[in-house]
């Protein structure tokens, strides 16, 4: 479990792909403070578990499910990825609730300057708009924003200045791609309801009667 606050960028020291999975490497500092193999450290938004740590850097294996729903398929070395480590019981929960499983890619569709801030727009998969909210909370590349206004399949997010200058999100240009984690709350309350409706269409008379309730 995460907050979506990024503690760290992190920079691609190695990245390999084999037939059934792939090898990253990546370069950093401060996330490596307490962590352990065998831990959890999001990358760009995505739960990895830690199977080897060298002095500045540590690595993960990707399976190809991960690979084929996230950017993290199409990293290079030299890139910078947003890297938090998993939640503790004494974290402070300064974001949202984040699981780091990623429910689909993103495209930015352009970057707009206002002052010192910024606006994003991207597109998202129409199926994952039912999870947004305008003034909700999305995660984009790990990092925890708040939604400014949603039509219909396109968000927008303002940005501060700490957070643009503190993540991956300077280094993104119009065409590129970001992972999307929509609020767990929202599919929670959709599996609830739709497990109601169940309950309540398989309810009839005769249903009451063979069950001794009439």
């Amino acid at each position: 479990m995460f907050t979506g606050i990024v503690e760290e960028i992190g920079i691609v020291k190695n990245f390999s792909k084999s037939s059934d999975n792939a090898v990253l490497q990546v370069q950093c500092d401060k996330v490596l403070t307490g962590t352990k193999l065998g831990d959890s450290i999001a990358i760009n938004g995505v739960c990895q578990t830690v199977v080897d740590i060298q002095p500045n850097s540590f690595t993960v294996q990707i399976s190809n499910e991960t690979l084929s729903v996230t950017n993290l398929s199409s990293l290079q070395s030299g890139e910078k990825v947003n890297l938090e480590r998993a939640l503790t019981l004494s974290s402070r929960l300064g974001g949202h609730i984040v699981s780091g499983h990623v429910d689909s890619q993103g495209k930015l569709l352009n970057i707009q300057k206002h002052s010192d801030f910024y606006n994003l727009e991207f597109e998202i998969p129409t199926s994952q708009t039912k999870y947004v909210v305008q003034k909700g909370s999305i995660t984009i590349n790990g990092i925890s924003l708040t939604v400014a206004k949603i039509t219909d399949n396109k968000i927008k997010l303002a940005i501060i200045p700490h957070t643009y200058n503190n993540t991956n999100l300077s280094e993104l240009k119009s065409g590129d791609y970001v992972n999307i984690e929509t609020d767990i709350l929202g599919k929670y309350v959709e599996k609830i309801l739709s497990a109601k409706d169940n309950i309540n269409n398989n309810i009839s008379m005769e249903f009451l009667q063979e069950n001794g309730f009439v």
